[in-house]
């Protein structure tokens, strides 16, 4: 595989992840029930499409076409957090699930860059986004964790 094309095959992954949030953030927002989450999921979802926007904008840069749809994986956890809204606490539900979205990036992100094979631009990329994915992270972990402490 070339340069190029693995460049753009490890960020178009990192664009697909950051799309599926982006979607489940803005699905979150209109259905949460709860309007400071509201708000929260409405500008993390802003967040995530600058993401894409770098990321696509990378692709674009070695040549390459930026991936526009998400993944099988944020597709189902969609649908999961969708269930478990329904069947339970409406507000957790959705900050669980929206917090493992967030691990899913980090871990991607953090592999990406950790991967000595990761060709500079995908790297590079990576890297400056990396402290925008983990502040989003850790937002989302401190809420997950507010929430379950007050149940």
């Amino acid at each position: 595989m070339s340069t190029q094309s693995k460049t753009e095959h490890t960020l178009n992954d990192l664009i697909s992840i950051a799309r599926d949030g982006k979607q489940f953030y803005e699905e979150a927002a209109q259905k949460v029930g709860d309007a400071e989450l509201a708000a929260l999921f409405t500008r993390i979802s802003g967040v995530k499409s600058e993401i894409v926007s770098s990321l696509s904008n990378a692709v674009a840069a070695v040549g390459g076409e930026p991936d526009r749809d998400g993944t099988l994986v944020g597709s189902i956890q969609q649908l999961y957090g969708k269930v478990r809204a329904t069947l339970g606490d409406t507000k957790y539900g959705y900050v669980a699930e929206l917090e493992e979205s967030e691990d899913r990036l980090l871990k991607a992100f953090n592999e990406v860059i950790a991967d000595n094979d990761t060709p500079a631009a995908a790297r590079d990329a990576a890297s400056a986004l990396l402290p925008e994915v983990r502040k989003i992270h850790d937002v989302m972990r401190e809420r997950k964790l507010a929430l379950k402490n007050a149940a």
